[in-house]
């Protein structure tokens, strides 16, 4: 086993070697050359150091520190490659930490080998080992978050190094696990470790002899997680050192006092981490020191987009937006401040106390706002170092010591409101990137609110359009009643003395107050048209009536199968027909009698509406007869033959239109048949 271990570390030092010369002559665009050479070179010494002296020398633990801090640099250099969102020092400082815990197990290494008293020696021993265990773990941390932010178009050679980086470490993890666990070395780890660098050195000959493009993207979030690591790691290695230090002097109470520690600096650890003040803190001094800009942009912009797209807990776009302004700067309150007709006026709120807040407008700030649109800081103000804003704040704002800044809100060169945000908690003065950052956002949720009071302005449009179509509507029955009664009063003068003309009259004046108080009631805007879902009725008699109803206006005849049964609505139907016949009437003369003919073949019912007045042509039964307000004849409203459409479509009917000029018009209005048997179901239901 031992010339097996000698033969695998000698064949590793030679092809690790050959890939330092290959790295170091050949350019591959992008790839940090040099640093790769150096770090495969160390490696190659490292390998020949176990082959020729062993592993247990210090000379080969030299070479092993030299070797991961090579890989370590390099790692560096890679995970800076195109990483625009972050400055060196941020990934030096998380490289940096772990090179020096590797240093310091380097040193404690030496320390054990030079102490005489051999229990002592074992106990720095199996310390440096937990910290080459921790610098381990920590590296493949550091190579999962180089894989996480590979750009979906990296290349296959960037992917294959990367893993080969993993295996280097996950073999010196491994092997340092399972020395710690069993407090001894043995031949066959060392073995398979020297095994897994053949693969890793195969590995890395693939990757250099594919080439191709490196491109590697870096987040923001990657840093924080990767100084996370290292601070925990720094936290173990520290646990580590102090309780094998208290072990060493501590005695008979060693353990006691071991445990005493690992309990304490646990507890306050936890405390630290749970202080918001101090994670707020944290963050604002790393976005100060580590890098270029104070705001992670797109996480920002994803996360403003998605509060004022998504309702959370039903709350009101309104609530929305000052959440999403707020949470950009990370106050933990605001009010939105509405235009209204005194100037801005108190309106939505996040997490504010509305008791503090007064119920007047404030002009002067609302033309100061629209006039400049800057945004105000409040602090500068209270200290007299903004004269600009000064005299446009209002007093109350001032008095409010939570009170921060003023962000305007413009749109198209209005004034679409304003947001007051809350102190932070760690309080701060804006600097350029919050202003931009905010005016920004202003005016993109400005836009939000603009669009929200168009459609709160088109809805009411709308209703008000919805009351203008029923009154166009309940004016053209009015013209029809009127013209009925016209007839009537006409015909009276003629046929006054007739009984049976007089008992018309009644009955037509009778109708008449019937639809008049209908009329009534459906301009009242609680009304609800009464009508019932389409089920069978007899049509004849429904047809009859209607004809009755103009009897004594003009001359209106039926005829058509008796058994004709339909799918309609009995209302509907017979204001739908009312419209077709009052059109028939007007287009005839006053001696052209007006046909409703009743028809069915099984499947359909049609009624036929036929007159020989005036006729009309194609182009305007195609163009313009079923639209609203356009009439053929003067004076006409051009609303009877669109609702009767409109009813017909409501019934699942349709109306069909035959007519030529001068000869007359046939409307045929087709229902769905229905089985005698059905009678009376739908009244049931």
């Amino acid at each position: 086993m031992a010339a097996l271990l000698l033969w695998l570390h000698a064949l590793a030092a030679l092809l690790f070697g050959a890939l330092a010369l290959w790295s170091w002559q050949t350019s591959i665009a992008g790839l940090p050359r040099r640093p790769l050479a150096f770090a495969l070179a160390t490696t190659a010494l490292w390998a020949l150091a176990i082959a020729g002296i062993g592993s247990a020398d210090p000379a080969t633990w030299f070479a092993e520190t030299l070797r991961n801090l090579a890989w370590l640099v390099f790692m560096n250099l890679l995970h800076r490659r195109d990483a625009q969102m972050r400055p060196p020092i941020a990934l030096g400082t998380v490289y940096g930490v772990v090179a020096l815990v590797q240093i310091a197990a380097l040193l404690l290494t030496f320390i054990g080998y030079a102490n005489p008293d051999p229990a002592i020696a074992a106990q720095i021993g199996s310390a440096a080992l937990l910290m080459r265990m921790l610098v381990a773990v920590a590296a493949l941390v550091l190579v999962q978050a180089l894989w996480s932010t590979l750009s979906p178009t990296a290349s296959g050679p960037l992917r294959t190094l990367v893993l080969a980086l993993a295996g280097i470490w996950c073999a010196e993890f491994a092997l340092y696990t399972f020395g710690y666990l069993t407090a001894q070395w043995r031949i066959e780890p060392l073995a398979l470790r020297g095994l897994a660098y053949l693969a890793v050195a195969l590995a890395i000959a693939t990757a250099l002899q594919r080439k191709g493009e490196w491109k590697i993207e870096v987040s923001r979030a990657v840093t924080y997680q990767s100084l996370s690591l290292v601070a925990v790691a720094a936290y173990f290695a520290l646990l580590a050192l102090a309780t094998s230090a208290i072990a060493t002097v501590g005695g008979a109470n060693a353990r006691v006092l071991q445990t005493a520690f690992v309990l304490g600096s646990t507890a306050a650890i936890l405390t630290l981490v749970a202080n918001s003040w101090l994670r707020a803190w944290l963050k604002v001094k790393l976005a100060k020191h580590l890098f270029r800009h104070r705001y992670d942009y797109r996480t920002e912009w994803m996360r403003f987009t998605e509060t004022l797209g998504a309702p959370q807990g039903g709350a009101a776009l309104d609530e929305r937006i000052v959440k999403a302004i707020a949470d950009l700067t990370d106050s933990p309150a605001g009010v939105l401040l509405v235009p209204d007709a005194s100037g801005l006026g108190v309106g939505a709120s996040w997490n504010w106390d509305r008791t503090t807040l007064p119920a007047a407008s404030d002009a002067a700030l609302a033309h100061h706002l629209h006039a400049t649109g800057r945004i105000v800081e409040l602090d500068a103000v209270r200290r007299k170092e903004d004269h600009l804003d000064a005299p446009a704040v209002p007093q109350w704002m001032l008095d409010l010591a939570e009170a921060w800044v003023i962000v305007p809100l413009p749109h198209h060169g209005e004034l679409a409101g304003a947001i007051l945000l809350a102190r932070p908690p760690i309080d701060r003065a804006l600097d350029w990137e919050d202003f931009d950052l905010l005016k920004v956002a202003g005016r993109q949720v400005a836009s939000y609110l603009a669009e929200a009071r168009a459609q709160d302005a088109l809805a009411e449009a709308q209703r008000f359009d919805e009351f203008n179509r029923r009154f166009a509507f309940i004016l053209h029955d009015i013209k029809n009643l009127v013209s009925q009664l016209t007839l009537t009063a006409r015909n009276a003068e003629r046929h006054a003395d007739n009984p049976e003309f007089r008992a018309d009259m009644i009955a037509t004046l009778q109708n008449s107050a019937e639809r008049m108080n209908a009329l009534l009631a459906r301009l009242s805007q609680n009304h609800r048209s009464r009508t019932e879902a389409p089920h069978a009725i007899e049509i004849v008699a429904l047809v009859e009536r209607v004809a009755g109803q103009r009897k004594g206006q003009h001359p209106v005849v039926t005829s058509g199968v008796r058994s004709a049964i339909a799918h309609a609505d009995p209302a509907s139907l017979e204001q739908l027909l009312g419209h077709l016949v009052s059109n028939a009437i007007e287009a005839s003369a006053a001696n052209e009698p007006v046909t409703l003919s009743v028809s069915a073949d099984g499947e359909r019912v049609a009624i036929d509406v036929i007159d020989q007045g005036t006729g009309m042509s194609p182009a305007f039964i195609r163009d313009k007869l079923f639209k609203p307000f356009v009439s053929s004849k003067d004076g006409g409203f051009g609303i009877g033959a669109f609702e009767a459409q409109q009813l017909a479509h409501a019934m699942e009917g349709r109306i069909e239109v035959t007519s030529r000029e001068g000869k007359g018009t046939r409307f045929r209005v087709i229902l769905k048949a229905a089985h005698p048997a059905d009678l009376g179901m739908g009244r049931a239901a």
